[in-house]
C-alpha cells in the first residue's frame, strides 16, 4: 500500500515552486524547474492546496524579503547522516552563511567527510525551507546549487548576504555579475 502524497504549486521569483507534502499535512519535497534531483508530479498524487496554506504565506513572507525561521513540518526521508546534514542545515540562519567545512564540524563529522557532506545537502529535497543555498565554499565561493546557482545567487541577494545584481542582471541567468557576487561573499564570509 502506497501512501499518498499531496502537491501544489506556488509561483515564486525563483520560479514555480512545487510542493509535496504526506497525508499528516508534513512538507516532503520543494522542488524548482531543473533542479537536479526534484520531484515532478505523478499521476497517483492528489493536488490539493490545503496542506500548504502556511507554507505559503511564510514562502510569500519569505520573498517579501522578511527574515522568516520557518515554522513548518518536515519530513524527508534520508539516511541518518543526510538527516544530520539536513538537521545543521536548519540552523544556518537567515542572512548568513557557512561552509561544508563547517557543517561538517557540526555534526561531528571528520573533515575528510566534507564531499560526503555535500552530497547529503546537494540531495536535499526542500530547497528554501532547508537552506542548503546558505552554505558556500571555504574560499566563499557560490559552488553547486541543485536549483542553480543563478537561484542560489538570487536568494543570496533576497536575504542581503550580497548586494543587488547589477542593472540589467535579473539574477535568472547566470552573468558576469556571478563572478562579483562570489567575491562578495569571500568579503562577508
Amino acid at each position: 500500500m502506497s501512501t499518498r502524497t499531496y502537491w501544489t504549486e506556488l509561483a515564486g521569483p525563483v520560479g514555480p515552486l512545487l510542493l509535496t507534502a504526506d497525508p499528516d499535512g508534513a512538507l516532503t519535497s520543494l522542488s524548482v524547474p531543473g533542479q537536479k534531483g526534484g520531484r515532478t508530479v505523478q499521476g497517483d498524487w492528489r493536488a490539493d492546496p490545503g496542506p500548504f496554506r502556511a507554507a505559503a504565506e511564510q514562502l510569500a513572507a519569505y520573498f517579501a524579503g522578511e527574515p522568516v525561521e520557518f515554522r513548518l513540518p518536515l519530513r524527508a526521508e534520508g539516511t541518518a547522516f543526510r538527516t544530520r546534514v539536513w538537521d545543521a542545515l536548519d540552523a544556518v540562519p537567515y542572512g548568513t552563511t557557512t561552509t561544508y567545512g563547517e557543517i561538517a564540524a557540526r555534526i561531528g563529522a571528520p573533515r575528510a567527510a566534507v564531499r560526503a557532506v555535500g552530497g547529503a545537502i546537494g540531495a536535499n529535497p526542500l530547497l528554501i525551507l532547508r537552506p542548503c543555498h546558505r552554505v558556500i565554499g571555504a574560499d566563499g565561493s557560490l559552488t553547486g546549487y541543485a536549483g542553480g546557482l543563478p537561484r542560489k545567487l538570487r536568494l543570496l541577494t533576497l536575504e542581503g548576504v550580497l548586494p543587488p545584481a547589477s542593472p540589467g542582471e535579473d539574477g535568472t541567468q547566470p552573468g558576469p555579475g556571478d563572478q562579483q557576487a562570489g567575491d562578495e561573499l569571500r568579503q562577508h564570509a
